[in-house]
C-alpha cells in the first residue's frame, strides 16, 4: 500500500472519530469501507455506458421542462427507463467532477479538486499546474478492467496530460480516443485529438487568441473561423464511441464505454474575437429561424446533438442486438454555464433550481440523470434516491462483480438501478469547492446546508422538500441542525497544500445577485 494511501486512511479514521463524538449526529454512511456482492438478478455481466454531457442545466432535458428545444431521444431514455431526480454531480466544475466520479472519493479529499493547483515557487510565487492521477490512486475504469471488461474512453479526460501518470491508458482506459487538457476540449473545431497517446490531425484550422488563464492550464486558447472549420469533433466523437461498441459486440467481454461529451460546454475564448461566439456548431439546423440571440441557438443545437448521439448509441446498441445486457447512465458534469455569450436564464436551463456551474447551490450540481436497460434497469419508472458521482465506483464494483479499493465515500446504487430494494443510503452527501471563492454543501435528507467561503462563512440552511430553489434560508430557526452540518463540514474537509482555502464568497450565484441589484 502506497504512502500516500495509508496517510488518507489515517485521516479518513481521525475525521470518522471527530465526527463520531458529535453526540446529535448519527453515525455517516458517506465515509464507510463498501463492500461489493453479486446483484441476484444478473445472468451476466452487462456492458456499461456511461454519458456525461459537459455543463448542462436539470431543466435543459424536455421530460424535465424544456420548453425552448425537444430532446426525444432523452425522453425515449426515460420513458424506456429510469429518470433518477436527486442525483448529483461530483463538484460544480470539470475536473473534480470527474475526479470524484473516477475514484468514488467525495471533493473533500479526491485527488483532484480544482481544474488545477496551485504551488509556490522557490521565491514564494504562485504557480499552477493541472493535478493528474498517481500510479497508486485506484480507478473505476481499473476495478472494471480488473473484472474482465473492455475498457474505452471517448471524449474529453481533463485528468491527465501526454506524460503524465493519469494518462487514461495507465489508468485502466485499453483504447483513448479525445482530449486530454480542458482548454483544448474548448474548441469544437481544433486541429487535432489524440487517439491513446497518437495526435491524429483534423482539417480545421485554429487561430490563437490572447487568454489570461490559459498559462495555468499549460495550453494556448484557440478559436476557429467560420471559413476554416471542416471537422466537428462532436460529430467525430459520436463516429467513435459507436466504432468502440462495435468492435466490443464482436468479443466475448463486456465492456465499459466513458462516452464523455465536449457540449454544451463553450469555447470560452471565442470572448476574445469580435467574429465568433463560443457555442460552436456547424449550423442552427431547425432554430436558425428563431427569433433568439445567436448565442442561444448554438446552445439549443448542441443539446440537439447530444440527443441525436444518445439515439445513435441506442440505435447501435439495439441493431447489434446487446442492448437486453447493456446498461446507459446519462447525466452531467456540473450545471449550465454563462461563458462564451450564452445566458443560461434564456433556455432557463435549472428551471426553478439556484445557481449555475461553479456553485454548490443545487442548480450547480443536482443533474438531469436517466438510466436505461431493456430488461434490466425498470421501465417508465422515476427515483428520488439520493445519489452522486461518487457511487458509481460501487454501484459499477457491484454489477461487474469487481474488487473495490477502500477508503471511499462510494455506496452502490445497484438494486435501485435494477428496480430492486435499495437498503443501503447515504446519511448525507458532502461536497467543497475550490476557485472562484470557495463553498461547502451538505444534503442530508430534506435538508441543505451551504457554507461560502469554505470552513469560515456562515452556514445557510434549507428545507429542500418545500424550498427546492433555495431561496428561504433557515438557519437562525434550526441553530442545532447548524452545528451539525458544520461538524459534517470540519470532518470531510481535508487540508492540503495544493488546494488552499481561499476565503472570498463571491460565488457565480452571489456576482450574479450583486450584478442585478445594481442594475
Amino acid at each position: 500500500m502506497g504512502q500516500n494511501r495509508i496517510r488518507m486512511v489515517g485521516l479518513w479514521l481521525l475525521a470518522t472519530s471527530v465526527l463520531s463524538a458529535c453526540s446529535a449526529e448519527p453515525e455517516s454512511a458517506v465515509n464507510q469501507q463498501i463492500s461489493t456482492q453479486t446483484v441476484s438478478s444478473l445472468n451476466e455481466k452487462p456492458n456499461l455506458v456511461f454519458i456525461l454531457a459537459d455543463d448542462i442545466g436539470f431543466n435543459d432535458l424536455s421530460v424535465n421542462g424544456q420548453l425552448h428545444f425537444r430532446t426525444p431521444n432523452l425522453d425515449q431514455l426515460a420513458a424506456q427507463g429510469t429518470r433518477f431526480t436527486n442525483f448529483y454531480a461530483g463538484s460544480a466544475v470539470c475536473a473534480p467532477s470527474r475526479s470524484v466520479l473516477m475514484t468514488g472519493q467525495h471533493s473533500g479529499r479526491t485527488p483532484v479538486r480544482a481544474n488545477f493547483m496551485t504551488l509556490t515557487d522557490e521565491q514564494g510565487n504562485e504557480t499552477y499546474k493541472g493535478r493528474s492521477f498517481e500510479p497508486e490512486e485506484i480507478l473505476v475504469s481499473e476495478v472494471l478492467k480488473d473484472a474482465g471488461y473492455q475498457t474505452g474512453l471517448v471524449g474529453k479526460w481533463g485528468l491527465g496530460e501526454a506524460n503524465d501518470s493519469g494518462h487514461p491508458n495507465k489508468q485502466g482506459f485499453d483504447y483513448f480516443f479525445g482530449f486530454l487538457n480542458h482548454v483544448h476540449a474548448h474548441n469544437h473545431f481544433t486541429d487535432f485529438l489524440w487517439r491513446n497517446d497518437e495526435q491524429v490531425p483534423l482539417n480545421n484550422k485554429p487561430k490563437k487568441v490572447d487568454c489570461a488563464y490559459c498559462y495555468k492550464f499549460d495550453f494556448e486558447g484557440t478559436v476557429t473561423p467560420e471559413e476554416e472549420r471542416f471537422e466537428y469533433v462532436d460529430e467525430r466523437l459520436r463516429e467513435e464511441a459507436l466504432s468502440f461498441i462495435e468492435r466490443s459486440a464482436t468479443s466475448d467481454q463486456p465492456f465499459f464505454l466513458f462516452y464523455s461529451l465536449i457540449s454544451p460546454h463553450a469555447n470560452n475564448e471565442a470572448d476574445q474575437v469580435e467574429w465568433a461566439h463560443g457555442l460552436e456548431v456547424p449550423d442552427y439546423g431547425e432554430f436558425a429561424d428563431k427569433p433568439w440571440p445567436e448565442t442561444a441557438k448554438g446552445y439549443a443545437a448542441m443539446m440537439r446533438h447530444i440527443d441525436n448521439s444518445v439515439g445513435a448509441v441506442v440505435e447501435k446498441l439495439e441493431a447489434l442486438g446487446i442492448a437486453d445486457n447493456t446498461i446507459i447512465i446519462f447525466t452531467g458534469d456540473n450545471g449550465p454555464h454563462a461563458e462564451g455569450g450564452n445566458d443560461p436564464d434564456f433556455h432557463d436551463s435549472n428551471g426553478e433550481l439556484r445557481g449555475i456551474k461553479r456553485d454548490l447551490y443545487e442548480g450547480g450540481i443536482r443533474m438531469p440523470t436517466i438510466a436505461w436497460g431493456p430488461g434490466l434497469v425498470p421501465s417508465g419508472r422515476t427515483s428520488d434516491h439520493m445519489a452522486y458521482f461518487g457511487d458509481v465506483m460501487a454501484t459499477y464494483a457491484e454489477l461487474a462483480n469487481g474488487q473495490l479499493p477502500g477508503n471511499l465515500d462510494s455506496i452502490s446504487f445497484a438494486s435501485e438501478l435494477l428496480g430492486q430494494e435499495q437498503t443501503e443510503q447515504h446519511d448525507y452527501l458532502y461536497w467543497e469547492f475550490h476557485l472562484h471563492g470557495s463553498s461547502q454543501a451538505v444534503r442530508q435528507g430534506k435538508w441543505k446546508a451551504i457554507r461560502l467561503p469554505l470552513k469560515t462563512g456562515p452556514i445557510e440552511l434549507y428545507d429542500l422538500s418545500v424550498d427546492p430553489g433555495e431561496t428561504h434560508d433557515v438557519a437562525a430557526e434550526h441553530p442545532q441542525l447548524v452545528q451539525q452540518f458544520a461538524a459534517i463540514m470540519d470532518a470531510n474537509h481535508f487540508p492540503h497544500p495544493n488546494w488552499p482555502v481561499s476565503t472570498s464568497d463571491m460565488s457565480p450565484d452571489r456576482k450574479r445577485r450583486q450584478l442585478a441589484s445594481e442594475e
